[in-house]
């Protein structure tokens, strides 16, 4: 099967001011923000396709028990509805395809990655009145039910499978080499989340020299979020010149060098030599 493809630049445009206004309001849709990054990676997603993603997130979120009880009684209930009725989780494999970062995607497949089963998870439990959240372990998105000292935590690449404290420790240890801190087990904000996403979607393309294009859009959206590193405007840049794009990147990577001259001249030098390197590629 072949990966999806971007839509055209006028469509682009529409999603970008969508997704930059959805990522700055009061309280921003975690669905709609990743239904319009599957609608920025491929072209087939239109608005009837989200539409329907809305509403089979709603029939699942029907098929629900009405208030099963607390935090565990709620992981089982979605455990055993998306995991074990409707086969949702994931494999290695997973992890070689874009459409594992895609809600749509992971939706139609019933496969994805741990970040998006999660969402999955969210999504549909929140409908139905769930006191869930995600929570950004280490190296492993799972999510969570409940309020602190009562939290019940479970895995949707795992199925849904219901952690014990042990399983927590070791899934961080194993992703980090690292002991299981509290602060780890806070509830992810929804920016966070789409943050995290696009981090998955870059990755993925850093692995495909010949999909510049999805790296390019996942950085540009990552570049619409109220909060993101700076340092995303030189690997856009960078991804620019790869792409021959030479003045729009020197023109970036000059912006980038003027934006940390104040704390690092050195590193502004050399950034300026590289929009030197991309001007001279016109030549």
């Amino acid at each position: 099967m072949r990966p999806p493809y971007p839509p055209s630049p006028e469509r682009s445009a529409e999603l970008r001011r969508r997704f930059a206004e959805e990522a700055r309001s009061e309280r921003p849709d975690l669905s709609v923000l990743c239904l319009l990054v599957g609608a920025e990676a491929d072209r087939e997603l239109d608005e009837a396709g989200m539409d329907a993603v809305q509403v089979e997130l709603d029939g699942l979120a029907g098929q629900l028990p009405f208030r099963p009880g607390g935090p565990r009684a709620w992981a089982v209930a979605v455990r055993d509805l998306l995991g074990e009725r409707y086969g949702f989780r994931g494999s290695a494999a997973d992890y070689q395809r874009l459409e594992s970062s895609l809600l749509h995607q992971v939706l139609e497949r019933r496969r994805g990655l741990p970040i998006l089963l999660s969402v999955l998870w969210m999504e549909v439990a929140r409908r139905a009145g769930a006191p869930v959240y995600g929570v950004a372990l280490p190296g492993h998105f799972v999510v969570g039910f409940g309020p602190a000292d009562e939290q019940v935590l479970a895995d949707p690449f795992d199925g849904g499978r219901v952690l014990t404290g042990g399983d927590a420790e070791l899934l961080v240890a194993g992703a980090t080499g690292a002991a299981l801190e509290p602060s780890m087990l806070t509830p992810a904000d929804p920016l966070e989340v789409v943050q995290r996403i696009l981090n998955n979607v870059r990755a993925w393309a850093a692995a495909r020299p010949e999909r510049t294009d999805v790296a390019l859009w996942a950085v540009e959206l990552a570049l619409l979020l109220p909060s993101h590193p700076a340092r995303l405007r030189f690997e856009r840049a960078q991804l620019l010149v790869r792409r021959g794009e030479f003045v729009e990147g020197a023109v970036e990577l000059e912006g980038y060098a003027e934006l940390i001259s104040a704390v690092d001249e050195g590193a502004a030098e050399r950034v300026r030599g590289e929009a030197r390197a991309a001007r001279a590629m016109l030549n």
